[in-house]
């Protein structure tokens, strides 16, 4: 039987001709991440066991962007502590204030990620690389502190799921709405510790930034990653983003997969989740009379340029309900420059959002947006479980940038056709 996309890549990088699902091997790294919250512990751990240096200081990440700029002394220590780290161990790839970014966005940005890579990152939602066609996955910080020191780390070789994609997405849907349309269908556990793997002629109606955005919320359903089918388009973003090497992986015609859906994208209407789950998954047309108080459009699921372009085309010549707050969020500062430069920082603050610098804060309740008791928020973020935005008894309704946009127009969840 033949091999998956993802068990490729494992077998390539623990120097096997084959793995099966269930094998436990060790693996090389090409990059190790981490960010301010994850980070700190994995340091400490990276000196308790007696390190002294990382494994190479090319192939380590740290991107403080959780709570910075530094919301408070407790953040503001932990940075420095890791920046003092970043500075002793002569990392290549640290980014802070001012040219930092949502680390999700910033790692393709910066050409760190590319198709064939394995990635480990202290941080669940690091599998948004596979959209590149690498095996990226999350990790606990003691993984982290040992793939630092030793730039291996240990793996079960995870079975697969495979979406074959086909048509084309109608109107204004998009990637966000794909990916809630497939977790509403499988589950939050429908994947679990499964590589979920796109592929499919209809892959070629998808911008990077959709998949970007469908790979980040693979681990939603439970997934170990996801991983897309590298084409043009990939290649395409790899040339303009990045000189490292890269190898592409295709699964063989018998490669063994758990499940098969087929996906078809012109049915897929504007979708989004209602509390306290990810896959708890309505249609715009089975939204009911939802009022909300804020609107969150970012997060490294939805902080790209196409996200901020869609909003902006919706929000431009209209006003934010009085009473709702919208804050934008870009994912990158490079993302930043390139919203104002096309006018679409005009556009939401002519329409009554606030437009901040890049930042995690909201989506994990820690600055920039938190919710009051009682509060519902439509938000393009990954995650509503109970309190993930701020009080337990507060709300959160995942939609796309359009869906978020119209909302905060009307002050309820909207459908942008509507608009």
């Amino acid at each position: 039987m033949g091999m998956t996309m993802s068990q490729k890549i494992l077998a390539a990088h623990a120097g096997l001709d084959k793995v099966v699902p269930g094998q436990l091997i060790e693996a090389e790294l090409d990059l190790v991440l981490g960010n301010d919250i994850t980070t700190p512990v994995a340091v400490k751990e990276f000196k308790r066991a007696g390190f002294n240096k990382v494994f190479d200081t090319r192939k380590v990440a740290i991107v403080p962007d959780h709570f910075t700029p530094n919301k408070d002394i407790k953040a503001a220590e932990q940075c420095r502590f890791i920046r003092e780290f970043a500075h002793e161990m002569q990392i290549e790839n640290y980014f802070e204030v001012g040219e930092m970014g949502i680390e999700h966005c910033l790692i393709p940005e910066k050409g760190l990620a590319v198709p064939g890579d394995l990635i480990i990152g202290a941080d669940s939602h690091t599998c948004t690389y596979g959209a590149l066609g690498a095996f990226s996955t999350g990790v606990g910080s003691t993984d982290m502190a040992a793939g630092m020191a030793t730039g291996k780390s240990w793996f079960k070789v995870p079975s697969a799921i495979k979406f074959i994609l086909k048509g084309k997405p109608q109107g204004w849907v998009s990637g966000k709405d794909v990916i809630l349309h497939i977790i509403g269908m499988i589950g939050v556990d429908g994947a679990l510790y499964k590589s979920m793997e796109f592929m499919g002629e209809g892959l070629i109606n998808l911008s990077m930034d959709d998949r970007f955005t469908m790979a980040n919320m693979a681990i939603e359903a439970g997934a170990k990653n996801g991983i897309f089918m590298v084409d043009q388009r990939t290649l395409e973003y790899v040339k303009e983003h990045s000189n490292k090497p890269y190898k592409v992986y295709e699964p063989d015609d018998d490669a063994l997969y758990d499940e098969v859906y087929e996906i078809d994208l012109s049915s897929i209407r504007p979708t989004v989740a209602f509390p306290h789950l990810p896959d708890n998954t309505r249609t715009i047309d089975e939204v009911g009379d939802v009022p909300i108080d804020q609107v969150v459009i970012g997060s490294c699921t939805n902080g790209r340029i196409e996200d901020l372009r869609v909003a902006a085309k919706i929000l431009k010549g209209r006003k934010v309900k009085k009473g709702v707050r919208c804050i934008v969020i870009p994912g990158t500062q490079k993302i930043y420059l390139q919203a104002l430069k096309e006018g679409l920082v005009e556009d939401f603050v002519e329409a009554g959002a606030v437009f901040s610098t890049p930042t995690c804060g909201p989506c994990l309740g820690g600055h920039m947006g938190i919710l009051a008791k009682g509060e519902r928020a439509v938000s393009t973020t990954n995650r509503n479980f109970v309190g993930r935005m701020g009080h337990t008894e507060s709300e959160i309704y995942l939609a796309s940038p359009a869906v978020a946009a119209a909302s905060a127009i009307t002050g309820k969840i909207t459908d942008p056709d509507k608009i």
